[in-house]
């Protein structure tokens, strides 16, 4: 089981390195705009992989018009993968939008801003 779990864990890797510069070089749609890819998680028979990406653009509604280009775009994502995994089943995608990095950043300022105020009352 232990080989199986390092297998996934090596393949899950290489797809979130090949869907990184295929994302950046090779897809032109505006919708995605600068997005980075926090991990990827692979089932036990390779059949799916969740995909979590984050958003560096700032806007309303910036995750959610990325997750829609990504998901329009996970055929031919699949297909450029299909010649650099050698697995027999090259997994379908699913984008999902990784919010941990916003709530780091937000629970960062809270803590700078609860730090700042006790200065303040020294």
């Amino acid at each position: 089981m232990l080989n199986n779990a390092s297998r996934a864990g090596r393949i899950a890797d290489q797809i979130q390195r090949e869907l990184a510069q295929l994302i950046s070089n090779e897809l032109k749609d505006p919708r995605i705009g600068l997005v980075t890819i926090t991990d990827v998680e692979v089932t036990a028979d390779y059949s799916h992989a969740r995909v979590f990406v984050t958003t560096l653009s700032m806007g309303e509604n910036a995750a959610e018009s990325a997750l829609e280009g990504l998901r329009r775009a996970s055929g031919f994502l699949r297909s450029r993968l299909a010649s650099s995994l050698r697995t027999r089943t090259v997994p379908q995608l699913h984008f999902v939008y990784d919010e941990s990095v916003e709530r780091g950043t937000r629970l960062s300022r809270l803590i700078d801003e609860a730090v700042g105020k006790s200065h303040d009352d020294v």
